[in-house]
């Protein structure tokens, strides 16, 4: 007897939390759920529920902006959206109000309802990127002026820029699967925007990124000399807009229409000049947050005024935690991947640009896009300035601090970049 009760209890109380999971459950998440991924070429779709969360959903959509942009403002925060796309929220609605009038007609008990509905929409949507289909750009690289056609260092950098992207197209179509062509707000996070000339430039730390932000403020109206803005205006004041700040269509807009492009550096070098930096500087963010973590990991017999500041990081040091797969705090983008800060092989850039030779193309870049002819790409150093910019002699110097495993450990690190971007071993004995 006690047994027969209690297994109907069981059912009982299975079949009550099935009502209200059924109650709860939204129908068009169910749909997306069982929806195959966005492929290359398609229309929108709702995101999966086993996709990667995006770092950089923090800003609220407004339905009514004319070109489908966001509230402008540009925030570091790493809280997820709260937006939906309209089409839903409507739907949304319609179906809560049916269900909500069925259980209860009672106009208190359906506002507590519709209230529960919303915390567990928002929910779900913090768990849910949003997937943004997309095709290579329509504009592609402007191409030459009439007038431009007969000189021919319009015509050379014309042909540099071909090569340059043959070379990456071959490595992401030998190397990476691009089948399923799925981009997220996160995979457009350190991309800019600018307006008015139609330019999307993604940030690479340690590549003119300092100067590139000016640039695109002076293209915006929104200061009339480079010369003129200063380090933190650039880096803090949230002037220039992100892309991943727009909605579903202007993400998808702007990708395909405007002319996206990115500034590189060799590898080793970026990476010289990262730690030069970040670590031979009195800095209140890095020496605490990556200092203290390297040294406590590696570096024997540590002072406890190296342990309580983290100053004084040794390249050598710096290097390990690099290395280890096991790093006591997580990657920045200052030594990042290129590969996976700009996802080139997912975003079809139309103009890819070098340190080594930037003036000459970023100047080129300005002429394509028909900036006004007083702008010139700023030729001053964005910080220390007294300083000697790191140099391939001053880079090496830094790598023979290295044995020969962990130097072809940094190449292989980097080996993606390298390939991609058509940079030379940095050393003989690499392989």
């Amino acid at each position: 007897m006690r047994l027969t009760c209690m297994f109907s209890f069981i059912l009982l109380f299975g079949a009550v939390g099935l009502v209200v999971f059924i109650h709860l459950q939204d129908p068009e998440e169910i749909v997306h759920q069982q929806t195959p991924g966005i492929k290359y070429n398609m229309g929108f779709q709702q995101p999966k529920k086993d996709c990667v969360p995006s770092n950089n959903q923090d800003r609220r959509l407004r339905k009514n902006t004319a070109d489908g942009a966001a509230p402008v403002k540009q925030s570091n925060s790493l809280e997820p959206s709260e937006s939906v796309p309209t089409k839903l929220q409507s739907t949304d609605r319609r179906q809560s109000s049916i269900m909500f009038a069925m259980k209860d007609q009672q106009k208190g008990e359906e506002t507590d309802a519709i209230r529960l509905h919303k915390r567990r929409r928002r929910f779900i949507i913090k768990k849910s990127p949003i997937l943004i289909s997309m095709n290579s750009s329509v504009l592609n690289l402007p191409t030459l002026k009439s007038e431009d056609r007969n000189n021919n260092k319009w015509k050379s950098l014309y042909q540099i820029q071909g090569e340059r992207k043959r070379i990456m197209r071959e490595t992401c179509s030998k190397y990476k699967s691009n089948n399923r062509r799925i981009i997220t707000p996160y995979h457009v996070s350190r991309i800019f925007v600018e307006d008015k000339y139609r330019v999307l430039y993604c940030e690479v730390p340690k590549a003119g990124c300092s100067n590139w932000k000016r640039v695109l403020m002076v293209l915006n109206g929104l200061a009339s000399s480079t010369k003129d803005i200063q380090h933190n205006t650039v880096h803090y004041g949230n002037y220039l807009k992100r892309l991943d700040g727009f909605d579903h269509k202007g993400i998808y807009h702007r990708l395909n229409t405007y002319t996206k492009m990115l500034f590189i550096r060799e590898p080793f070098e970026k990476l010289v000049s990262a730690f030069r930096d970040k670590f031979e500087h009195p800095n209140n963010y890095y020496h605490p947050v990556f200092g203290k973590a390297i040294i406590s990991r590696y570096r024997v017999n540590a002072t406890k005024e190296a342990l309580r500041t983290g100053s004084g990081v040794k390249f050598k040091e710096f290097i390990q935690y690099l290395l280890d797969v096991h790093r006591p705090v997580g990657m920045d983008i200052h030594w990042d991947h290129v590969n996976r800060l700009c996802s080139p092989c997912l975003i079809d850039y139309d103009f890819v640009g070098k340190f080594e030779s930037m003036e000459e193309d970023a100047n080129f870049f300005l002429h394509l896009i028909g900036a006004p002819r007083n702008l010139t790409f700023p030729k001053f150093k964005d910080r220390h300035s007294n300083e000697e910019r790191t140099t391939t002699k001053i880079t090496q110097q830094y790598f023979a601090q290295l044995s020969p495993a962990q130097r072809q450990q940094s190449y292989d690190f980097y080996y993606m970049d390298y390939l991609m971007f058509n940079y030379s071993k940095p050393f003989e004995d690499l392989y």
